[in-house]
């Protein structure tokens, strides 16, 4: 059993690892969309944008409806970067345990 589990908890925080990247590099993104540093008419940065904002969304959008934006700024991201945070911290300790 310890030799599934170890592999899977790999993985899980590769995947976690990954994901954290996506919304930091998806919230910069937005950042410099919004303060017209770069222009979405490129294609380019049109098409990343979709992709960042594609494998991004499902996962903000529950947090949306419980986290309002606080004086226009959308908490969904850093309270979901705490829960990555969290389970990450809660998978190394798993695989410590495990051994």
């Amino acid at each position: 059993m310890e030799i599934i589990i170890g592999p899977l908890i790999l993985v899980a925080q590769v995947a976690l690892n990954l994901f954290w990247w996506a919304l930091v590099i998806s919230a910069i993104l937005s950042w410099l969309v919004a303060f017209n540093v770069i222009n979405t008419s490129n294609q380019f940065v049109n098409s990343v944008g979709s992709f960042l904002y594609s494998i991004t969304e499902p996962a903000l959008r529950p947090i949306r409806r419980f986290v309002p934006p606080l004086g226009g700024l959308d908490m969904s991201f850093i309270v979901l970067l705490l829960i990555i945070l969290f389970v990450q911290n809660v998978l190394a300790r798993l695989q410590y345990s495990i051994g």
